[in-house]
């Protein structure tokens, strides 16, 4: 039976393109004979490198219309466009071949962040991205996302320090806007409350909070690793957590991929968006007595208001996670 080549289309972020895995998953299990290729942005080609469901990743590293003349020559049955922009219709338009197309809910999320009237379904954007496969019968297989870490990246727990390696909590303080993440003084206090080894974890661009977070606490009990792990080698750390506390941001999908404990940090953007922990144990951590939030479905710079109370003022009063006696 002749392959049946799809490519799919999801050009960013990291925590969207983690979220599509069970499309490639169930797409190349299900379907007979289906070669599943991937088109994404350059910098993020690693998140799916290793992947065992993708055939072939490719990525824009090169003119449009250039990379168009190669995608022609694929032949492709079929594709799946998770991302639908202006982009995508182009390609989908070059090529000339059956589409299955992402329903983004522009209207609903303007009526959100605009007006907070909620007409978001309450289904996971998983489930809407398997949708576009309906036509071929592709079902849930419920098995959540997938994170695939190559071994050359995997980080051995005798490498951290004595009081980490024998179980610490993750912390992913990072996030691609600042309406996304807590302020350093509400970090601290976070930190406080869990009271367990913690590895902070983010980017460059976060270091100098997690400095701040482990002069405060001790590196003992916060150690700040942000800009010195790779984001596959900081998805080992996760991995072999006891727990992770996260913001609204890629390495939160990394952690309910690896099925973790997950307490998840929301400011300006909100669970309702259908972006939450999917299939693992979670605990949402959000302000809900404030008629500004949502304010945007990703982000600001600061807070349109001027006052960020949904971050200042979000209650850190829940069940801490059980965690083993400290050493």
């Amino acid at each position: 039976m002749k392959p049946r080549k799809f490519l799919i289309l999801r050009f960013s972020s990291i925590g969207d393109i983690v979220l599509t895995t069970p499309v490639v998953r169930c797409l190349k299990l299900q379907h007979p004979n289906a070669e599943v290729h991937y088109l994404t942005k350059e910098k993020f080609g690693f998140l799916l490198a290793n992947n065992p469901y993708v055939d072939k990743v490719i990525t824009l590293s090169k003119p449009l219309g250039e990379l168009l003349k190669e995608l022609k020559k694929e032949n492709y049955d079929g594709i799946i466009d998770l991302h639908r922009n202006i982009r995508t219709l182009r390609i989908k338009l070059a090529l000339q071949v059956q589409d299955f197309n992402f329903n983004k809910l522009n209207v609903q999320k303007f009526l959100m962040t605009n007006f907070k009237i909620n007409r978001m379904p309450s289904v996971h954007i998983v489930d809407r991205y398997l949708a576009t496969l309906s036509t071929f019968n592709i079902i849930n297989d419920q098995k959540g996302l997938d994170y695939f870490i190559p071994p050359s990246d995997e980080i051995d727990p005798v490498t951290l320090p004595q009081s980490y390696q024998k179980g610490y909590v993750a912390f992913a303080i990072g996030g691609q806007h600042a309406t996304k993440k807590l302020p350093l003084p509400r970090l601290i206090e976070l930190c406080k409350k869990i009271n367990f080894p913690i590895l902070l974890l983010g980017g460059p661009e976060d270091s100098a909070v997690g400095t701040e977070i482990e002069k405060t606490l001790g590196a003992d009990l916060a150690l700040n690793t942000c800009g010195q792990y790779s984001f596959n080698q900081s998805a080992s750390l996760i991995r072999q957590a006891h727990v992770v506390f996260t913001h609204d941001t890629g390495l939160m999908h990394v952690a309910a991929a690896f099925k973790k404990r997950t307490y998840s940090v929301w400011g300006n953007t909100v669970p309702a968006f259908g972006m939450y922990p999917y299939l693992t144990s979670y605990e949402v951590i959000e302000n809900n007595n404030l008629s500004c939030r949502p304010c945007s479905k990703i982000g600001y710079n600061k807070c349109p208001k001027g006052h960020f109370k949904c971050m200042t003022e979000s209650s850190f009063d829940f069940p801490m996670p059980e965690l083993p006696q400290a050493n």
